[in-house]
């Protein structure tokens, strides 16, 4: 046994790529998937290159529905959060996988206005989400034909 622990954790900041849309468990839990773009510059020979990398991002609970309302695609946020990888076998009987960031923070980098129907607006910069606590437990019961993905 080492000294060090094991530890699971991922920070990225990008641009949401995709508009945002909740989804419910049976239980009425609110999740939502989309993914972010990041990218990466470098040189080649005399040239220098972009290469953009597509990350897969989950938050669940009241955070999910936060963000629905205070972010749409472009928008650029800071995502922290853990990687998990998932299995499953499709109805085609063949085993699939897909790995995401369950994020437990997101942070809107963006300003912009959006307008409220009282025809006020709300300031979006910097609003911070966290849902650590809002992810169902490793042993809570989330039949997978609930999981919209």
């Amino acid at each position: 046994m080492g000294v060090f622990g094991d530890l699971n954790e991922v920070r990225l900041i990008g641009n949401i790529t995709q508009d945002l849309e909740i989804r419910r468990t049976s239980s009425g839990t609110a999740v939502m998937n989309f993914s972010i773009a990041t990218n990466r510059n470098y040189k080649a020979g005399d040239d220098w290159k972009e290469e953009t990398t597509f990350h897969n991002i989950v938050v669940w609970g009241n955070d999910a529905e936060q963000l629905e309302q205070r972010a749409r695609k472009g928008t650029k946020v800071f995502v922290a959060g853990r990687i998990q990888t998932r299995k499953w076998e499709g109805n085609d009987g063949k085993t699939n996988y897909r790995t995401e960031v369950v994020a437990y923070t997101v942070t809107l980098l963006d300003r912009y206005e959006k307008t409220n129907s009282e025809g006020g607006s709300s300031n979006t910069k910097d609003t911070n989400y966290s849902s650590a606590s809002e992810e169902p437990s490793a042993d809570s019961s989330i039949d997978p034909d609930d999981l919209p993905f």
